[in-house]
């Protein structure tokens, strides 16, 4: 089997959570019917974060979420 891809999901901001949750189950469908792996990375930043936290996604987050 191939390496897993990973695949870092924001949701939130106009794609609520629960649409994020039905397209990871159908990826996740279409992953194991095709024999390959994903890896799913849930970050929470969305552009209401600046409210709480002061910052829309951290400095590093470029460096956090997956390179294709």
């Amino acid at each position: 089997m191939a390496p897993p891809y990973d695949i870092a999901v924001i949701p939130g901001d106009g794609t609520g959570p629960e649409v994020v949750r039905e397209g990871i189950k159908v990826l996740e469908t279409v992953a194991d019917k095709c024999g390959f792996g994903l890896n799913f990375s849930l970050h929470g930043w969305r552009s209401r974060s600046p409210c709480t936290t002061g910052i829309i996604m951290p400095e590093d987050g470029l460096h956090i979420v997956p390179k294709a």
